[in-house]
């Protein structure tokens, strides 16, 4: 599929057990959230090329909606209105997949409070940090994902006001996700009683929200990456697949091999690609 014809259709963990952060302060347990369980899907896109092959999508939203318990999420995730991350985002090809590195780790995780989240947007040209603030970002759909450690939010429900939701396909693998199964739905976060309590996830931490996106990681020593891939459908209605490879800028591979190990954390690594 060539670019032109793809832009004619679209027109926070410490490092639990690298040396550079208390091993006791970082731990946690998989994400609670339960995405679909999938199926091989009919023929996508061409990842890195990008879209959707000229079929037509329907924006799902276009304006911000008014985000509820907007205090409590202010104090629970530590958010700033002064403060813009200057985390990198880079973005490679390989293949027919994008690949992007975000500088995640916001200090160590002993600093991660007082320091702001990185915001990603997708584009067929590759994902970009989008220079926003935590609270403006709680007004503004120009961000589709945000990360700070380990956690790692949507733009949509209780996480912001657009509309990005994803499901994780637990049974499939990364590789078969071509397309959108049939009757696949797609959740936003939604971590917030009605009385605005966060609902945690199973790490026990405070302010480690239960998000869709949770499947991501396990722990068992260091932050081990399941391999899990997601479907995430952006507020344009375009769809593309996900995987966070690693959570360590080095010996990922040891981490997820033997429950220890991992160095540089935070440093969070994500394969993609536009399957609509």
């Amino acid at each position: 599929m060539s670019r032109a014809s793809v832009l004619l259709s679209l027109a926070l963990f410490c490092g639990a057990c690298s040396s550079d952060d208390d091993k006791s302060d970082d731990s946690g347990g998989e994400g609670t959230s339960d995405g679909a369980d999938g199926a091989d899907g009919s023929d996508g896109g061409d990842g890195a090329d990008g879209g959707d092959g000229g079929v037509e999508v329907e924006a799902v939203c276009t304006e911000p909606t008014d985000m509820t318990c907007v205090d409590a999420l202010i104090l629970d995730l530590s958010l700033h209105d002064d403060k813009v991350s200057d985390g990198d985002v880079t973005t490679t090809v390989d293949g027919d997949d994008f690949v992007t590195v975000v500088d995640a780790s916001a200090g160590g995780y002993s600093a991660a409070a007082s320091n702001p989240w990185v915001y990603v947007r997708f584009t067929p040209e590759g994902a970009e940090r989008v220079e926003i603030d935590d609270e403006t970002a709680l007004e503004s759909m120009q961000w589709h994902m945000g990360l700070r450690r380990f956690i790692v939010r949507l733009n949509g429900g209780t996480s912001g006001p657009s509309c990005v939701g994803a499901a994780t396909l637990a049974e499939s693998e990364y590789a078969d996700l071509t397309g959108v199964p049939d009757g696949l739905g797609f959740r936003m976060d939604d971590y917030y009683t009605d009385d605005c309590t966060i609902i945690n996830d199973s790490s026990g931490l405070p302010g480690s929200p239960q998000v869709v996106l949770g499947q991501w990681w396990s722990y068992s020593g260091c932050v081990e990456t399941s391999m899990k891939p997601h479907l995430v459908q952006l507020d344009d209605g375009h769809v593309i697949r996900l995987r966070i490879e690693t959570y360590y800028g080095r010996d990922q591979d040891v981490c997820n091999a033997t429950g220890a190990g991992g160095e540089d954390s935070g440093i969070i690594t994500m394969r993609w690609q536009y399957v609509l």
